[in-house]
């Protein structure tokens, strides 16, 4: 059985011990990833949910976060903010624990051994990797999200504010066209009712014949546009509760 803590800034304690790869299965399956970590501010709300919510004979209170091998997270983003303990060892293993005693250091450790572990809700998910559109929604699906859908001002807002860290200038939206009935629909089943199309953009449905067209948001004003659904963007997945 797991015990499950709610926390602020959606970081989700989970009591049971499993190793890192049966932590990241759980967490992708019931939250959003095993948690990242990207700053200080970050790494200190983590060790109060730690010291708060899990027991251990062990003092130290040992617990599995994203971070494995290349030095990578669970999300396939890159580590900019590290807490390494002072160490003397410079052979890393393959994932690492925040060690409570120690301040909220890091520490590196082989990926099969047994700790609670910490996840992350989050409903949005920007991916900066650059993909195809079905390549965007196949990775999304494999972590058992989905491309995202916006169907409200409020739903704009947020991806807004996700966009702005992206690294290409449009990012994939889970809008798609049907040449068979003319009209574009979400992903997730739904016409397009809402919608913030540039003034300027290029619909491209008289190219129907030649390729499939999928709706992204441009960067540098947050308006959508049609982009054949081969160009190589960014993309962003969401959990639909």
């Amino acid at each position: 059985m797991s015990f499950c803590f709610k926390a602020s800034k959606g970081f989700i304690p989970v009591q049971e011990k499993k190793s890192w790869t049966e932590a990241q299965k759980y967490c992708r399956e019931n939250h959003t990833d095993l948690a990242s970590v990207r700053n200080q501010t970050e790494n200190e709300e983590i060790q109060k949910i730690i010291d708060k919510n899990i027991t251990s004979r062990d003092q130290d209170k040992r617990v599995w976060i994203g971070l494995h091998r290349l030095w990578v997270w669970s999300d396939n983003s890159t580590s900019t903010f590290t807490h390494w303990k002072h160490s003397s060892d410079n052979t890393r293993k393959n994932c690492t624990l925040i060690v409570i005693s120690n301040e909220g250091r890091w520490t590196d450790e082989e990926c099969s051994e047994e700790h609670p572990f910490v996840c992350y809700d989050d409903k949005l998910v920007l991916v900066r990797e650059n993909k195809t559109w079905t390549e965007a929604l196949r990775r999304c699906r494999n972590m058992d999200m989905d491309l995202v859908s916006v169907d409200s001002e409020q739903m704009q807002q947020r991806v807004m504010n996700v966009t702005s860290s992206a690294l290409s200038d449009h990012v994939w939206l889970g809008l798609r066209h049907s040449c068979t009935v003319g009209i574009w629909f979400w992903v997730k089943g739904q016409t397009v009712c809402y919608d913030q199309w540039a003034s300027d953009y290029d619909i491209g449905l008289d190219e129907c014949d030649q390729t499939v067209r999928s709706g992204a948001i441009r960067t540098r004003d947050n308006h959508w546009i049609s982009l054949p659904e081969t160009k190589e963007i960014n993309f962003i997945c969401t959990k639909y509760m």
